[in-house]
């Protein structure tokens, strides 16, 4: 049975308790009693606190719960989270708080490959200066030295090292101590656990090779923004990209280079489109990007802008590789254009068609009866 804090009350009221109390408070029983409560109290507010993380539904959130868990009990100067946003790839992401409020660290890294190897076998926080010693990379881990992290701690999952957790020194001074440690490994856990859960959720919308959604996420997005039209009377858009004489790549430098054209496109589109936009691979060598709230004047400049950047990339290979251009097909559909997904890409295709058809590296905006202006071939 379920002890409550009423029935602990009663326990301790109980009239033999009393008669001894005195012994009790020399043999020091009192005493081991107030630390048994004040634990349960301690494990109570962690395991509550630590659901809350876990009903958290994007890795920012995740931290922001996090940071601020760790604020009802120390300070350290800062906290700082970099992780893998795609497994299979090196590239960080980087989240850092001062004060409990998220600020831009000076951290110049773009991977922590450095610390795959040690975590893998030793999956624990440890003691920075203690890690530097036993990784013995004093080139590697200058970027770190140089913010004077007091520990790292691994998030570790099934593919290995998903990202570390640096923790500042305290700004009050002084060292931790040993019930902040245990706090902090305690919490730390589940902040972990429920980063890898979002991670692997991430993972299953995205493209492994692109890191972009796939066809199945943007179909599911589409479908979804389709009904938010007609109940809300907005435009929304989507863009189709094709890139240009793809084969060309494959078939003169090899797949693999070809992949890196992919991966190169990819990146480039990322940093094109906006925060609320969803670029997708849709497959082999096109991509597609919906548009939320965005009629077509809007989308047409979202367009030009990641043709005209991809005409500008470099693609890095044994020599660089030629230029490389995209075609692109724009649809705005709204409450009125009363159409599916199906039919909206079939549009944006067309559109597309017309694009590529026209001498390529260029944006088709649709429209009735687009097809009709081809010029007989």
């Amino acid at each position: 049975m379920e002890l409550t804090h009423n029935s602990d009350s009663n326990i301790l009221a109980s009239p033999k308790i009393i008669e001894n109390y005195q012994i009790l408070q020399e043999t020091g029983i009192s005493a081991f009693i107030d630390i048994l409560a004040r634990d349960i109290y301690n494990y109570r507010t962690l395991l509550t606190k630590g659901l809350e993380i876990f009903n958290c539904t994007s890795i920012a959130d995740i931290m922001d719960a996090t940071i601020e868990q760790i604020s009802y009990h120390f300070l350290p100067s800062y906290i700082a989270f970099l992780w893998k946003p795609i497994q299979n790839r090196p590239e960080i992401t980087i989240r850092a708080y001062k004060n409990y409020k998220p600020v831009d660290i000076d951290i110049k890294v773009d991977n922590i490959t450095v610390f795959e190897s040690f975590f893998i076998e030793h999956p624990k926080e440890i003691n920075f200066e203690n890690l530097a010693k036993e990784l013995n990379k004093d080139e590697e881990l200058k970027p770190y030295k140089e913010i004077n992290p007091k520990m790292v701690i691994p998030i570790i999952g099934p593919f290995g090292l998903y990202g570390i957790i640096l923790v500042g020194h305290k700004s009050m001074g002084g060292e931790y101590n040993d019930e902040e440690m245990e706090f902090l490994h305690h919490l730390m856990a589940f902040m972990s656990q429920a980063i890898k859960n979002n991670l692997h959720y991430e993972h299953s919308l995205r493209d492994a090779k692109t890191g972009l959604y796939n066809h199945g996420f943007f179909i599911d997005r589409l479908n979804v923004e389709v009904i938010q039209t007609k109940r809300n009377a907005y435009s929304s858009s989507i863009i189709v990209a094709d890139v240009d004489k793809f084969k060309y790549f494959n078939d003169n430098y090899g797949h693999l280079a070809g992949d890196q054209v992919l991966e190169k496109l990819a990146l480039v589109i990322k940093q094109s489109v906006r925060t609320n936009d969803i670029p997708s691979r849709f497959g082999g060598e096109e991509f597609t990007i919906m548009l939320p709230h965005t009629d077509s004047s809007i989308a047409w400049i979202v367009a030009e802008r990641l043709r005209v950047n991809v005409a500008k990339m470099q693609v890095p290979w044994e020599i660089f590789l030629p230029q490389v251009t995209i075609s692109l097909g724009v649809f705005s559909f709204d409450q009125d254009s009363n159409l599916n997904s199906t039919d909206i890409l079939r549009r944006a295709d067309e559109a597309l068609y017309i694009s590529k058809a026209s001498g390529r590296n260029r944006s088709t905006i649709w429209e009735a009866g687009l097809l009709a202006k081809l010029p007989p071939q």
